[in-house]
């Protein structure tokens, strides 16, 4: 208890309620959110993850009621400390789940609340560590239809923002006319519609999404994207996407935990970095995600935070002030873009 206690402390000691100078971080075209750090679920919904170090972070107890329990713990933290978008997706195993009952137990009133989710890929591991499939990816039609009424079974009226699921060219979801079509449809019934990206392909989907009209306006109203220190190719599409009028919302900004103590970098690299942050009185991630809130077209960067103190943690940045030789020191880690795909290809499921 007294660990809690000083937790909570510590998080309104660096909570988006703090009066600051600092940006609106809104857009008043669509899509809005007041605090910079959003929460993503994709390790709170699963037993089975690549984040370094999940299974710890779970203490290895995967009962669902007790991480039904874990997530309504973090995201109490988050909401306390100011967070007002909450990601998911259909292949999160009970991610949506978690989430639509914290945010129906709470009564959490939607003023200013961004609840995102995303469709096209199905949760296959039936709660299993190790499968030979954890989600199966399909961008049809169906699967949008019917992951649209599971949505917002789960969801209800909170959800406003539905993405597909890590688009690609390859997929070819962005040349399927039906879907689009659909996807169209919802978003006159009111649904703001958007797209996450994965792989060395991302600024090339990005580019495609901006050339997808309807009603004489975008489709997407969004774009999810991986950008942080190591993986920086998407920076000027992503710019481009924003003067456009498009929010962005970055993921993965620390590298599944290669941003962290945890980091499987080179010793050389991890040693860096550490250093930096030592020098700024702050932590690696904290230092990560910084690194992605100066960026002038990001809107929100989502935490994947599994425990209150990795949340902690990640709120340090938004109190931590990056000089331009800062971002110049950090621009000189960027990977080049197939080796950073191929390191996170190779990051087991734990």
């Amino acid at each position: 208890m007294a660990l809690f206690t000083h937790l909570q402390r510590l998080l309104d000691a660096h909570s988006c309620t703090v009066s600051q100078d600092a940006k609106l971080y809104t857009m008043t075209k669509t899509l809005k959110t007041t605090c910079p750090i959003g929460l993503g679920l994709a390790a709170l919904g699963r037993p089975g993850y690549i984040n370094l170090g999940h299974g710890d972070d779970l203490g290895h107890d995967y009962d669902v009621d007790k991480m039904r329990q874990q997530s309504f713990v973090v995201l109490d933290n988050a909401y306390k400390a100011g967070v007002r978008h909450f990601d998911t997706a259909r292949s999160y195993g009970k991610g949506e789940a978690f989430l639509g009952d914290w945010l129906k137990e709470r009564q959490i009133p939607t003023d200013n609340l961004l609840i995102s989710s995303k469709w096209g890929y199905t949760y296959t591991a039936d709660w299993h560590i190790q499968a030979d499939k954890h989600e199966v990816k399909e961008h049809s039609l169906s699967v949008l239809q019917r992951q649209w009424q599971e949505s917002h079974e789960e969801l209800e009226d909170y959800l406003n923002l539905y993405q597909i699921h890590s688009a690609t060219l390859d997929s070819g979801v962005l040349e399927n006319d039906e879907v689009l079509a659909q996807l169209a449809d919802y978003k006159d019934q009111g649904m703001k519609i958007g797209l996450s990206t994965s792989g060395t392909g991302q600024s090339e989907t990005v580019a495609k999404a901006l050339e997808l009209t309807h009603n004489s306006s975008l489709i997407f109203d969004s774009i999810q994207a991986t950008f942080n220190i190591f993986e920086t190719a998407t920076a000027n599409i992503l710019q481009q996407a924003s003067e456009a009028g498009l929010f962005i919302i970055i993921k993965e900004g620390v590298a599944n935990g290669r941003l962290t103590p945890r980091g499987q970098n080179s010793r050389d690299k991890q040693q860096e970095l550490s250093q930096l942050a030592n020098s700024l009185n702050t932590t690696v991630d904290a230092l990560a995600l910084a690194f992605i809130i100066n960026q002038p077209w990001v809107d929100s960067v989502l935490s994947g935070a599994a425990t209150p103190e990795h949340l902690h943690s990640n709120l340090l940045a938004l109190h931590l002030e990056l000089s331009s030789k800062h971002l110049e020191e950090l621009q000189q880690f960027s990977e080049d873009s197939p080796d950073y795909w191929q390191i996170r290809s190779s990051l087991a499921w734990n």
